[in-house]
């Protein structure tokens, strides 16, 4: 038997009891031995419930039982819970985590204590909820160097620009319909602005590259800019506006990593992703191009990602089985010297106003829109963000500016 203590019993910590109740009989047969959960730690009681005869109020109970051999960590946040964690593998049992902020700021130290102890720190709901991403990268993928890392990460900001290309409505109302669905929170800063897909990417490159990709390193950028009008220059261009996780090495073993907004082609593999709905991108050297796409949020979906590691652990009790993560910092090269094409927004009339802006960057792409005088956009060839934006910081009348890929 393989006894589990869950720590926090909110949406994601009661999917996975529910995942475990609904589908004990099979988790049984695929962990090889019976997992089954001891205790549920939460300040809360829950009367009526039959968890309740498993609730515990003191974390201690869980972290000094020497038969608990999994501990589940689905707090959220990064305090207490990495006190808890830190202290479930000091003391000889393994941890699954669905909690990204823990995993992109402690996760290099946790899976060096895992290792050094023979257990493991697993984590795949972390990055895509219900998708699939980390095994794929720790176990099919460990022949290829990974060259190029794309993602919708996160189903707020996707479903607020899906609602805004396809029916034309202005943020604020799609927020405001985001937070009524329940797909946004009452405060929605982490998303929108951009800071959960932030510290997905910075996990997705920690694996990938080897070394710490520390999240604050990562220039980040939200959506709370993009309009109605940059929405209908982009359907003009045959393009998609996607808030995208990117983190690239070139060939000159540059890499740069950010979170923005990005105008992409009906060629890439995001292209299609809408909704609520998460999707990763990964180019392999060898592999070429591999997409997952999916539920990345969600009570069940998380919930049988959670389970799925607890399975692995039961599967592979006194071996540690995740990739290496060293806890030497990676530097990632300054973003304003990757290259891109770039959408930018002008005021005022084509006539006047494009003669300085060619002169100033080169060969343009005018894109203009029918019954619309007073501004235009234009379409660059592929350039260094930092000459561009010199270009335009002496520049009036620029509404905006988006990378394409």
């Amino acid at each position: 038997m393989v006894n589990v203590g869950i720590l926090g019993y909110g949406t994601v910590g009661s999917g996975v009891v529910e995942v475990i109740a609904t589908n004990q009989e099979s988790i049984n047969k695929k962990a090889g031995k019976e997992v089954h959960i001891k205790y549920v730690l939460d300040i809360k009681d829950f009367p009526g419930d039959p968890i309740q005869e498993k609730i515990v109020h003191d974390v201690n109970i869980i972290l000094d039982d020497p038969e608990i051999n999994v501990v589940v960590e689905v707090m959220g946040g990064v305090e207490p819970a990495y006190t808890f964690v830190k202290k479930a593998l000091l003391s000889g049992k393994s941890v699954v985590t669905s909690n990204k902020a823990l995993v992109a700021k402690h996760g290099a130290e946790l899976l060096e204590i895992a290792r050094d102890n023979k257990l493991n720190f697993l984590f795949e709901a972390s990055v895509g909820g219900g998708i699939p991403i980390i095994r794929p990268m720790n176990q099919s993928l460990t022949a290829d160097e990974i060259k190029e890392i794309s993602g919708i990460l996160n189903g707020t900001t996707n479903y607020i620009l899906t609602k805004m290309d396809k029916e034309g409505l202005v943020f604020d109302e799609v927020l405001k319909d985001a937070q009524e669905k329940g797909y946004a929170e009452r405060n929605p800063e982490a998303d929108i602005e951009g800071y959960d897909a932030c510290r997905k990417i910075a996990i997705l490159s920690s694996l990938a590259f080897g070394f710490q990709v520390d999240f604050e390193d990562i220039h980040t950028e939200g959506i709370t800019e993009i309009s109605a009008m940059d929405f209908r220059y982009a359907e003009k261009l045959n393009r998609s506006i996607k808030l995208l996780g990117l983190s690239r090495k070139t060939e000159q073993n540059k890499i740069y990593a950010i979170v923005a907004p990005f105008m992409i082609s009906p060629e890439h593999a995001l292209y299609p992703v809408s909704g609520v709905i998460n999707g990763i991108h990964l180019v392999g050297n060898m592999v070429g191009d591999v997409t997952f796409i999916g539920a990345g949020a969600g009570k069940l979906p998380t919930a049988s990602a959670v389970v799925t590691d607890i399975i692995d652990c039961a599967k592979h009790l006194g071996t540690s089985i995740m990739t290496f993560w060293s806890r030497e910092k990676l530097e990632l090269s300054d973003y304003t010297a990757a290259e891109y094409k770039f959408y930018i927004r002008i005021q005022g009339d084509k006539n006047k106003r494009l003669p300085e802006f060619e002169a100033a960057l080169g060969n343009l792409q005018v894109v203009e829109l029918d019954g619309v005088t007073d501004e235009f956009a234009v379409v660059t060839d592929v350039m260094v963000e930092g000459r561009l934006d010199e270009a335009l910081d002496k520049a009036d009348g620029v509404l905006g500016k988006i990378r394409m890929l």
